[in-house]
């Protein structure tokens, strides 16, 4: 199947085209600078920016199948209109080329005025998509925990450096964390079931867990310890994305959107998602140990292909 991938250079992205082209699928990235992608082997990179119109419709001739993985939360406070500028440049051009599906990862909440900025624009997205002549398989997940991941990169950090964290009411919101890797046997499973075409599936792993716990847990399993957690009602979302911009390395442009959104809960009715595809959920626990072990997998692999050895 001819796949064409947007979004390639992310965390997503660069987990799901080599679980692609190992699937045997003839893959397509489209990126807005090749120099800045070290693809694996197989891949077709071509060139174009959403933001762009016209600029890569070249790059969805033949394809059967692309998936939507672009969002614009790092370029600023105006990410949202770069979000919907890029949806429609993408339907159109998708419409145009003859794609027959498009598969969009979004995020998880109620469809009402309790969404952060940042989860109503993941959901706009989605809706402006659903409008295209292809057929639309939407996923939405809570915090994806990866290396590479910007939310699990804020957890992180900050549970090493901060024993003790002052904490607005949100440590209290649940969230369903999911593992990387499940979420691309999702992605990728869909191109093998021609019956998720149009429909819309909520993903999560197998714990509900609070923001606390997952601070906590995270903190126990990279040695540093659980770090005490103080929730002050009156610390807003406001000012903790201050405070996780100056004590992470997690940019202000990404912390504030990511902090706005926990507080709102995002739990997933997984039952349909369970029942079409055959993903044993990773625990919360494995997950943390997978990411924390990947980029000196990482590391290793770009010595090894660096060196000409085996192992890319």
């Amino acid at each position: 199947m001819h796949v064409l991938v947007t979004g390639a250079t992310g965390f997503v992205g660069n987990h799901l085209v080599p679980a692609l082209l190992a699937a045997g699928h003839s893959v397509r990235a489209l990126v807005r600078d090749p120099s800045e992608y070290a693809p694996p082997d197989g891949v077709d990179v071509v060139t174009g920016d959403l933001l762009d119109a016209g600029s890569f419709d070249a790059g969805l001739d033949g394809v059967d199948v692309a998936y939507y993985l672009v969002h614009s939360m790092r370029a600023g406070s105006d990410y949202a209109e770069r979000d919907r500028r890029a949806a429609r440049n993408f339907r159109r051009a998708a419409d145009e080329a003859g794609v027959d599906r498009v598969v969009y990862l979004g995020g998880l909440g109620e469809d009402d005025e309790m969404l952060s900025k940042h989860l109503r624009s993941r959901r706009e997205v989605e809706f402006i998509l659903r409008d295209g002549e292809y057929d639309l398989t939407t996923f939405r997940a809570a915090i994806i925990i990866g290396a590479g991941s910007a939310s699990f990169r804020m957890i992180r950090e900050l549970t090493t450096r901060l024993p003790v964290m002052l904490t607005p009411r949100w440590v209290r919101t649940d969230c369903h964390p999911i593992a990387i890797d499940d979420v691309v046997s999702y992605l990728f499973g869909v191109l093998d079931k021609p019956g998720t075409a149009g429909e819309t599936y909520e993903i999560g792993g197998p714990e509900v867990l609070t923001y606390a716990e997952i601070l906590k847990q995270t903190g126990r399993l990279m040695g540093s310890g659980e770090p005490t957690i103080v929730p002050i009602p009156v610390l807003t979302p406001k000012l903790s994305a201050y405070w996780v911009a100056l004590m992470t390395d997690v940019p202000s442009s990404v912390a504030r959107p990511l902090i706005h959104g926990l507080k709102t809960p995002v739990v997933a009715d997984t039952e349909a998602a369970q029942a079409q595809f055959a993903v044993d959920p990773t625990s919360f626990a494995d997950a943390v140990r997978l990411a924390l072990s990947e980029p000196r997998s990482r590391d290793a692999a770009r010595a090894a292909a660096a060196t000409g050895g085996a192992g890319r």
